[in-house]
Order: C-alpha cells, then structure tokens, then sequence
C-alpha cells in the first residue's frame, strides 16, 4: 500500500502542535463573519473550528498532486473557485507541503473577499522542530515557510498583519510541562492577516448646463441662483 505522503502530520507531536495553533487562533477566528469559508489542510480528518458567525465550509486537503475532500482538482491548476469567494481561508500547514506554495497563497489571496481574513499555521524553520519533520519526511521536500517572509509577501498583496506568533513547544520531545500555547522559541507560528476593502473612486462630476425659468413661470418670492448657466437669453 502507498505510504500517505502527509503521514506525519498524524504524529503525536505534531498533533500536539496543531492542537497549540488552533487554540491560539480560536478566539481570534470567532470574530470573523459571512457566508463561506475555505479550509484547507494536510489531512483527510481536518475539522473546521466552530464559528457561529460563519457556518458554510468548504474542507479540502493536500493529497500528494492533487487536492481532496469536498472536491478534487489538480494542485499545479488555479483553485475552483470564483475571485472574492470566501471571507475566511484557513491553511494548516498545506504551503509546507504544497509543490507549488507560491502560486498556492497567490491563489488563496484571489479568492479571499476584501475584508475577508487569512490564517496561516506552519513550523518554524528556525526551531528544533526543522529538523526533526525534515528526518521524518524521508527525504521528502518541505518547504518550509519563515513567517517574517510571509508577513512581507502578505503585505506587499494588499493585506494587514493582525496576529504573527509562535506557539507549542520548542521541541517535540519536551515534557508536557512545556507546552504553552504562546512560546518566544515555539516550534509553530500563527499568522493572521486581512484583506484590505477596496477604496471607492469617487466620481468627477460634469458641470450640467440647466435651462432657467422666465421669471414670470417662477413660484412667488423665487430667485434663480445665480451660479446656475442659462440656455439663453432670458
């Protein structure tokens, strides 16, 4: 049987660290609202956090070169969706894992509505945890992201910063003692971003030539403006 390229997402440590991120993320996202959010993940068992402001989902995960769950597609094409289509995305480590990670977040950026919100769960590049995911990939390529990276690539998009942290232990094998969900040398980050609302141009507005009244068509104790052009003579 093929070995499930994102087995190890389903280890004990990195659960654990999944669990860290979405408990930080948590109370951040129930201020998020609208009608359609988009999760997608690494695994078949991903589960939306609860929002009762937001309630339709679509869940999709990584699946070696294509995307799985509540659709399948190509993951070298666009994602099957319209432009502004979801005003929550949620990516749990699926840019670490993703053959194609920039064209992935270019796309999730087309999809996301103005004002809507990105979040964003990875492994720190720079933790004890780098180089125990890159021994158990066996040899699998990961590409893992530095979140200052992420944070100048977002804001060059159009997008705003609301949360940037790490979180979860700085080792996977450290005692459960350690295991606070924010952490200056955590082995994760979080990062939450928003789309900026596009501005509204306002209009130039054409100078109408209007027609004056006579003065005896006038209603009693009227003037005409003075500002207004005539047609004519009058």
């Amino acid at each position: 049987m093929r070995r499930q390229d994102n087995d190890i997402y389903a280890s004990a440590p990195l659960r654990r660290l999944r669990d860290a991120q979405a408990r930080v993320l948590a109370p951040e996202l129930q201020r998020c609202f609208g009608t359609h959010a988009l999760l997608l993940g690494v695994a078949a068992d991903e589960v939306p956090p609860a929002l009762p402001m937001l309630g339709n989902w679509v869940r999709l995960h990584l699946d070696g070169d294509r995307y799985a769950g509540d659709l399948r597609a190509a993951v070298d094409q666009p994602l099957p969706f319209m432009a502004d289509a979801f005003d929550l995305v949620l990516l749990r480590h699926a840019l670490e894992v993703s053959p194609v990670s920039s064209a992935l977040l270019g796309d999730v950026l087309r999809v996301l509505a103005p004002g809507g919100v990105l979040a964003l769960t990875g492994v720190h590049p720079v933790s004890g945890w780098s180089p125990w995911l890159r021994w158990h990939a066996r040899g699998r390529t990961l590409k893992l992201q530095l979140p200052l990276q992420l944070e100048r690539v977002l804001r060059h998009a159009g997008m705003d910063i609301e949360l940037a942290r790490r979180v979860g232990r700085g080792w996977p094998g450290l005692p459960a003692t350690s295991t606070a969900s924010g952490n200056a040398l955590g082995g994760g980050y979080v990062l939450l971003a928003r789309k900026r609302r596009r501005l509204a141009t306002p209009l130039r507005i054409k100078p109408v030539t209007l027609p004056v009244p006579a003065p005896g068509r006038l209603s009693p104790g009227t003037r005409p403006n003075p500002a207004l052009q005539t047609t004519g003579d009058t």
